[in-house]
């Protein structure tokens, strides 16, 4: 599941040190201070966090069993460089997921939480709209996207259907979203969580799915390829134009497939 930074901090103050390992490397790779294909060296994780390698090496293997982290033949391990198919299986995942929790949202949601869920699609707007220096723009992602997926889980949570909202959080799927964006460079569009707020605390549960879907698929076309514009400088051999893994996602999109 995600953390506020609030929440973050009281974890990292009263849990494991793997525990706090675990939060500190993920909060690094979704600011984006540990971009796609990153090596993660243990020695220097110790050193920086002040631990032992053993709570390094346990959330590191942490990560790789979620999916941010892989180990390579001849590469190491390093922060995980998707391919087309795992975006689109991870998208495909959510919008089915997601659409079925605001049909059930519209169904079932009390007037409180259809308040909640407007408040929250503004506070979010809000924080969208309003620029941070340079120097803060990492840390204003992160707060919008921890705001983001607190958004869409309490719309699963509305739905009172708990095996929906343990699959959103065992498939980490907002977390894989709020990775896509950031490994792309992309940010969010102004006013899109407000009109999704306003269709599906609505009184259309169909239109509501419907807004859902349309919503989840936005942007994925943009994420693909800023993170196909990552692959062709990180993946490419020494003397080549581009590496295997930018031909495989080229073709997994659909492209040009590859001669050879």
């Amino acid at each position: 599941m995600a953390y506020s930074e609030a929440m973050q901090a009281e974890l990292v103050r009263r849990g494991t040190l793997a525990e706090k390992a675990y939060l500190l490397i993920r909060a690094k790779i979704l600011k984006g201070e540990l971009p796609v294909g990153h090596p993660l060296s243990r020695r220097k994780l110790a050193a920086d966090f002040d631990m032992s390698f053993l709570p390094i090496s346990e959330a590191i293997q942490r990560l790789e069993n979620e999916g941010l982290v892989e180990s390579r033949p001849r590469v190491g391990t390093r922060v995980r460089v998707p391919t087309a198919q795992d975006l689109r299986d991870r998208y495909i995942i959510r919008e089915a997921l997601e659409t079925q929790s605001a049909r059930l949202f519209c169904e079932k949601a009390s007037s409180s939480e259809r308040r909640e869920i407007l408040a929250m699609a503004d506070r979010l707007e809000q924080m969208i709209a309003n620029p941070a220096a340079n120097d803060e723009e990492k840390e204003r992602q992160f707060s919008i996207q921890a705001l983001h997926v607190d958004f869409h889980m309490r719309i699963a949570e509305c739905t009172g259907c708990a095996p929906l909202i343990d699959l959103l959080e065992k498939n980490h799927l907002l977390i894989f979203n709020w990775f896509y964006d950031v490994s792309a460079g992309y940010q969010m569009a102004p006013r899109r969580h407000r009109m999704l707020a306003e269709v599906i605390t609505g009184d259309d549960p169909d239109q509501a799915a419907l807004e859902m879907g349309r919503h989840v698929r936005s942007g994925m076309e943009d994420i693909e390829q800023g993170i196909e514009g990552r692959f062709r400088t990180m993946l490419s051999e020494p003397g080549e134009e581009e590496g295997e893994a930018v031909k495989l996602w080229r073709v997994r999109r659909g492209g040009k497939k590859p001669r050879g």
